[in-house]
């Protein structure tokens, strides 16, 4: 006779779902509009893909998102101090992509980006572009969670928002809302 107890332990413990698990499986399932955070850096420009944008306050405006490390792309931002955050079309899934993507294509001429009198790079075709001032930041585990300030706003596509659920792009069914 062989002993299963064991067995049956391991399998129950791979089987638990820790909170971590539940956290990012609520947040996964939590539909959010995308946004591509742009900077400029001594080295060049640097951006990244974003779904943690959210309005914080209104005076004065202000905004927030979040990155997960200080290095790449995310360092360079936070370096950078003078930002923009793009809120991206429906029809900018690829762009999305390409910031989303660890040496995809960045900063093409086909993409169609431009620079404010400032420097910073923004996109013209977005639906909404925020220049902003990094205000503060906080350090949150492994993440940091930035305040920035708003100075600007670029009013661009009226195409739908580029929505981003479930680790895939779409698109936000407003004819259903019942308002």
């Amino acid at each position: 006779m062989t002993d299963s107890a064991p067995e049956a332990a391991a399998q129950a413990a791979s089987a638990e779902v820790t909170l971590a698990d539940e956290f990012k499986t609520a947040f996964r399932e939590h539909p959010a509009a995308v946004a591509i955070i742009a900077g400029q850096t001594a080295t060049g420009p640097v951006g990244l893909t974003a779904s943690s944008v959210s309005s914080v306050a209104v005076d004065p405006a202000t905004l927030s998102f979040s990155v997960t490390r200080a290095t790449g792309s995310a360092g360079g931002l936070l370096e950078a101090g003078d930002i923009t955050v793009n809120l991206l079309s429906l029809d900018q899934e690829t762009l999305a992509l390409d910031f989303a993507r660890s040496g995809a294509p960045r900063f093409t001429p086909e993409q169609g980006w431009e620079h404010f009198p400032t420097g910073e790079p923004y996109l013209p075709q977005a639906r909404e572009t925020l220049r902003c001032r990094i205000a503060s930041t906080v350090k949150v585990g492994g993440s940091t969670i930035v305040l920035a300030e708003v100075l600007e706003v670029v009013h661009g596509s009226s195409t739908p928002p580029l929505m981003y659920q479930n680790r895939r792009f779409g698109r936000l069914d407003a004819s259903s809302f019942d308002l």
